[in-house]
């Protein structure tokens, strides 16, 4: 302890950085010079016990070897798991809207899934009911963008008011209306600095009359007393009337890697958007008109995702097991089946599945 004193009260000694020397241990075991009375003060205070209370014991103390005080470690610190798992849950709550919708309202049920192929789920989904006050009339649409979710974040907002629109002015040349409405949508889209288009199908509700649109790929299919009856045609460049189309405006279809596309790129032959190809790639729906009758039991309106994968009458059993004969219907249950019946056959695809309920608007 005597270096201990020697290292801390002589202001004139200076060690070395290097390790000592013996000759440097002997030379301090020589008696320390005498301590000025501050140096005295500092080695009592530091030879004191820390539960020391005074009296008797204190001079006791200062006599004894002066104790080197041990560093104490840190209480431990208990980190809120609780906490850590709530913002785990929001992260993954934040990350599932990206990938994953669901919604199920009154007459109707939907359900997105992002494709494995990644990116953002592209796919969006339109529905208004009780247009203008009015329970027996509704719209209903799927959308499933190309180059981006923009184009059909755009028309599903859209879409349903354009085609309203028309049909106040027209009355009831439906077909027309739609097509305006369609055409409408596609010109304002245009305008946008937005890239990239999308595929639809629409479903409009109207004085009892079932009118399905669309342009490109998603597909309308009915439930007819359980009989699977497709209410749409795919718009692709391997149709004939559609590749004969295209060619008569200049353009061309190839195949490339076994899929039919429009200059060797887009697979669909219409959509709404698409400004690079929009000579040929038109907006221009197919309507259809039924009238809603009490064997017309559901719609079911999908992307390619499912069509691609999953055959009509396939689609129309599994809906109609959850439908048919129950006290309440389980439609969304049944488009979550639909989707993973698909992925389970190699969907890479965005897969967007919506069911409506028919026999409330007889």
């Amino acid at each position: 302890m005597h270096c201990a004193v020697a290292a801390v009260s002589s202001p004139i000694f200076t060690p070395s950085p290097r390790k000592m020397s013996p000759v440097f241990c002997k030379a301090a075991t020589a008696p320390p010079p005498p301590l000025s009375s501050a140096s005295s003060f500092f080695l009592k205070q530091i030879a004191q016990p820390l539960d020391n209370g005074g009296g008797e014991e204190e001079g006791a103390a200062a006599t004894k070897a002066p104790q080197v005080l041990k560093r104490k470690r840190p209480g431990r610190i208990d980190i809120p798991v609780i906490s850590l798992k709530m913002e785990e849950a929001k992260t993954k709550s934040d990350s599932d809207r990206s990938s994953e919708v669901v919604f199920e309202g009154e007459g109707y049920s939907v359900y997105s899934k992002r494709g494995k192929r990644g990116g953002d789920l592209e796919d969006r989904y339109a529905a208004v009911v009780e247009i203008h006050g009015d329970s027996k009339q509704a719209f209903f649409g799927v959308f499933d963008g190309h180059g981006g979710a923009g184009a059909a974040e755009f028309a599903s907002n859209r879409l349903e008011k354009n085609i309203m629109k028309e049909v106040v002015k027209r009355g009831d040349e439906m077909e027309e209306a739609v097509k305006e409405g369609y055409l409408a949508t596609d010109s304002e889209f245009l305008k946008k600095d937005i890239r990239g288009g999308t595929c639809c199908v629409t479903a409009l509700v109207h004085k009892g009359d079932l009118v399905v649109s669309n342009t490109g790929d998603c597909r309308a299919v009915m439930s007819r007393g359980g009989v699977a009856e497709a209410l749409t045609v795919d718009h692709r460049p391997s149709l004939v009337e559609e590749r004969e189309r295209i060619e008569s405006l200049g353009g061309y279809v190839d195949c490339c890697h076994g899929v039919w596309r429009v200059h060797g790129s887009l697979a669909v032959s219409r959509a709404i958007g698409d400004r690079h190809l929009k000579e040929w790639v038109v907006a221009e729906p197919e309507t259809k008109i039924f009238k809603i009758r009490p064997d017309c039991e559901f719609l079911i309106l999908a992307s390619d995702g499912l069509w691609d994968n999953v055959s009509n009458q396939e689609a129309v059993d599994i809906v109609r097991d959850l439908y048919v004969g129950v006290d309440k219907p389980e439609t969304l249950t049944a488009c979550k089946k639909l989707a993973d019946l698909s992925l389970t056959r190699g969907s890479l695809d965005d897969i967007s599945i919506m069911v409506v309920h028919l026999t409330q608007f007889i």
